[in-house]
């Protein structure tokens, strides 16, 4: 009779280089500098909400407790929809939104970044080079660059007009709306065509090959091959670039809000609200209601991204 002696192995615990004390030593910092500008601001705007504070006269020093004062006067239908207005600011906001961000970043993106999948490498190289450098420029630069375009007077459009015999234009003036939404879609396709040109560069060329060996047009392989397959990257495009043109301050840069109202989109008017007309409680307010609206999207995002983990 033979007996297997078998030999345990000795069970090697794992070993944290930090000590818990180490690790929040070098995390206090960080936690300090949260608190003191991200946290601490975050009560204090929706504590000052609720008061008539401003930024002069008595209640600059001493504000009242108004309770949700401010929110019902931004909540007034009897001049809701009037110019100058909140509502008015969230309404334009929206269709902002949705003819920048929604029918134009994505959409110019998503045709951009498929178009670039059938030029040369070298043509494909040089037009990504281009995108990047758009995207990456600061946008107070790309905004007085879009104003010294624009101008009336010496503005380039209008000079390129005159010169095909068309007459020049007061666009900031006559078409201030479309002006920034053709602002703001130029600038954030560039986005928009990087995050799609990547997702087409990850799909296996084979899925192709064996479409064009089918004779599959480029209609096609786009509908039924790329859609699908970059279904989630869209998902992600969209809530991200309808978060940053919801909250973007660039257009106050060309048109400054007007002419009457007519660009104040809801970040500029709570820009007028808090430091021009220094009504910091009711612009505190319109900061709240904001921040919740971006909670939503971010909420929608974190689902979205969650059932795409599960799947």
């Amino acid at each position: 009779m033979t007996t297997e002696s078998t030999t345990e192995k000795p069970k090697t615990k794992g070993f944290a280089l930090l000590s818990p004390r180490a690790g929040a030593a070098f995390l206090t910092p960080a936690g300090l500098l949260v608190a003191v500008f991200v946290i601490a601001p975050f009560f204090w705007v929706i504590f000052v909400s609720f008061t008539n504070r401003t930024l002069l006269g008595r209640t600059a020093l001493n504000p009242e407790f108004i309770g949700f004062g401010n929110y019902l006067t931004l909540f007034d239908f009897d001049n809701f929809f009037q110019r100058g207005q909140f509502g008015f600011s969230l309404i334009l906001t929206v269709q902002f939104v949705l003819f920048s961000a929604l029918l134009g970043q994505a959409l110019l993106g998503l045709l951009l970044a498929w178009l670039i999948q059938t030029v040369p490498p070298t043509v494909k190289r040089i037009t990504e080079t281009f995108v990047i450098a758009a995207w990456i420029l600061p946008e107070v630069v790309i905004g007085f660059a879009w104003f010294a375009f624009l101008d009336r007077d010496q503005g380039t459009l209008n000079m390129l007009l005159t010169s095909v015999g068309l007459p020049p234009g007061d666009f900031l003036l006559e078409h201030p709306f479309w002006v920034i939404v053709f602002f703001n879609t130029w600038r954030g396709a560039a986005f928009s065509m990087m995050l799609f040109n990547s997702a087409f560069s990850s799909i296996p060329p084979s899925y192709f090959q064996a479409a064009d060996v089918a004779g599959a047009s480029s209609w096609q392989k786009f509908k039924d091959i790329a859609l699908p397959l970059i279904r989630g990257h869209i998902v992600t495009d969209l809530i991200l670039i309808t978060m940053w043109t919801f909250n973007t301050f660039t257009p106050f840069l060309l048109t400054n809000g007007g002419p009457s109202y007519r660009t104040e989109l809801i970040s500029i008017y709570n820009y007028r609200v808090a430091f021009r007309d220094f009504e910091f409680g009711k612009g505190a307010a319109v900061g709240v209601i904001i921040m919740l609206i971006n909670l939503a999207f971010a909420l929608v995002y974190l689902s979205l991204g969650r059932k795409k983990r599960k799947a």
